[in-house]
């Protein structure tokens, strides 16, 4: 019985050993990307939307994650446009630009419809670094993505 009992605990422990690290690799592989579209110029949803894509999506190792700004959202990256941040950001004294720019330097991906920004008056030049200027194949590419879900705020 004591031999039985010492050869079944024996093929856990490398049962653990094998598939333990296994799964685990797995698991962090098989998360999905994240495609935010998001169309409001208004400070308070944007701030959410950025730090839940970058806090609660990019941070938690999915992959890509993807903002694209669209509409009015396009005035959210203009450099030269100061942006109120509404909530539990203004104790942190960070602005829009400063979040659009975190989530960058992390590896997320800013994404400016083209058409809007040009309905705006804006162009690459007015926006900060980091961001793309978008067409319907940049945007194609993640936002049909098998492996990317999409979010709109």
């Amino acid at each position: 019985m004591k031999i039985t009992k010492t050869i079944l605990m024996a093929a856990f422990a490398l049962l653990a050993v094998i598939f333990v690290p296994f799964s685990s690799a797995n698991a962090d592989a098989a998360k999905p990307g994240l495609f935010v579209n998001l169309t409001t110029d208004d400070t308070w949803a944007a701030a959410k939307a950025i730090s839940f894509a970058h806090k609660k999506v990019l941070n938690q190792g999915h992959k890509p994650v993807a903002i694209w700004l669209n509409v009015r959202a396009v005035y959210l990256a203009d450099k030269k446009r100061a942006s109120h941040v509404h909530g539990l950001l203004k104790d942190k004294g960070l602005s829009i630009q400063d979040l659009l720019t975190a989530f960058m330097k992390d590896g997320g991906k800013v994404i400016m419809c083209g058409l809007c920004s040009k309905a705006a008056g804006l162009t690459k030049k007015d926006y900060i670094d980091g961001v793309t200027m978008g067409n319907p194949k940049i945007v194609s590419e993640i936002l049909f993505d098998p492996n990317v879900k999409t979010l709109s705020w």
